[in-house]
């Protein structure tokens, strides 16, 4: 009965806007906003986030260190407002491993998640870490190595994670990590760092997950969760009650788009095959809503390689981009960081770079 009840109510908050009217929004886009001291390199951009001050956070996989599979990847750098370098943060930390997103909370805390070490790290401004979650694997251990992916995944466990991939807060405090690519569910936390409870686990279902890659909460603490492989975003309460699935349907010229990698997606066949649909049209990659009081969300997909502007019901308000190599193109925006309506940062991929994008809407 439960599950009947989950399923109609997802149904009803469900907003599958066959958008036929959606507007492109111009906007400038800047490859050298970030100005690179002699000899550092960035590598795969896999996280940006900004702080209250403006400064901008850049999680990338440039500090590589090991042989060439299984190097540990991960450089979290800080840059001000003008985009001039001011320092590294967690040099050799132990938690570095396959670095994925870095977040800043209304205290200026900044978060790091790792995919490669299962960990989620906080650092205060002072750049010390001040908490942990999750627990790197023993280097000690036989065992010690990739993990598996079992289908169906193997029992979740309270404090650990399997390939972390995200977080955010509520205003009250409390913490939502997304896991991730192997687990598939959410976890809170308070603000203390006592660990509360779980929701999801792996599935195309209502409430069920598939690959959470990205995680965000709006000013009444809804959790929206980047639902990528089953192309979605669901909306939560902290609870982990389901209130509405999202879907973005917006038409694109399949005759001219290409992918930034890789051949080009059979979206018919793949949605068809109910696989998981992470390069196709409107999977989310990356989640940011904006400051309030009128907030509005930013995701973005692979392919065709676009950004959506989006009420937080789903509405689809405008779009902009395109896959590529060149300014004002993306390549697999990773995460993006919106410290206002008109201003992004996109961290991108395969493009070893973060893009500052200024929107300039209609009036």
């Amino acid at each position: 009965m439960k599950r009947w009840l989950i399923a109609s109510i997802a149904l009803l908050g469900t907003t599958a806007f066959a958008q036929q009217a959606v507007p492109n929004i111009p906007f400038e886009g800047n490859i050298n906003f970030l100005k690179m001291p002699k000899d550092l390199y960035l590598g795969e951009v896999t996280g940006v986030a900004t702080d209250a001050k403006g400064n901008v956070y850049v999680l990338n996989r440039g500090n590589t260190s090991g042989p060439a599979y299984g190097a540990a990847a991960a450089q979290l750098l800080e840059f001000d407002r003008n985009g001039n370098f001011m320092r590294e943060i967690g040099k050799h930390l132990y938690a570095w491993s396959y670095g994925h997103t870095v977040r800043i909370d209304k205290e200026q805390n900044i978060w790091a998640t790792d995919k490669g070490s299962d960990m989620v790290v906080r650092f205060n401004q002072k750049g010390q870490v001040t908490m942990v979650f999750g627990r790197k694997q023993e280097a000690s251990d036989r065992e010690t190595g990739p993990l598996e992916k079992h289908n169906p995944p193997l029992p979740h466990v309270d404090g650990l994670f399997r390939q972390v991939t995200d977080v955010t807060w509520d205003p009250d405090g409390n913490i939502y990590i997304s896991d991730g690519y192997i687990n598939s569910r959410v976890a809170k936390a308070d603000k203390n760092g006592k660990w509360l409870k779980s929701w999801g686990q792996k599935g195309n279902k209502p409430g069920e997950l598939n690959t959470p890659h990205s995680i965000a909460a709006d000013a009444q603490g809804n959790i929206y969760v980047a639902d990528r492989g089953n192309r979605r975003i669901q909306v939560f309460d902290g609870e982990g009650n389901l209130l509405r699935v999202m879907t973005i349907d917006v038409p694109f010229d399949e005759a001219t788009a290409r992918p930034a990698i890789g051949n080009k997606p059979d979206v018919q066949k793949l949605i068809a095959s109910n696989a998981v649909l992470t390069q196709t049209p409107g999977a989310p990659w990356a989640l940011c809503i904006t400051p309030g009081p009128n907030q509005v969300l930013y995701t973005s997909d692979a392919y065709p390689g676009r950004v959506y502007k989006m009420t937080l019901d789903g509405k689809i308000l405008g779009v902009l981009g395109e896959a590529g190599k060149q300014p004002k193109q993306f390549g697999w925006i990773h995460e993006i960081a919106c410290p206002d309506e008109n201003t992004l940062f996109v961290a991108e991929l395969l493009n070893w770079r973060v893009q500052k994008l200024t929107l300039k809407p209609a009036k």
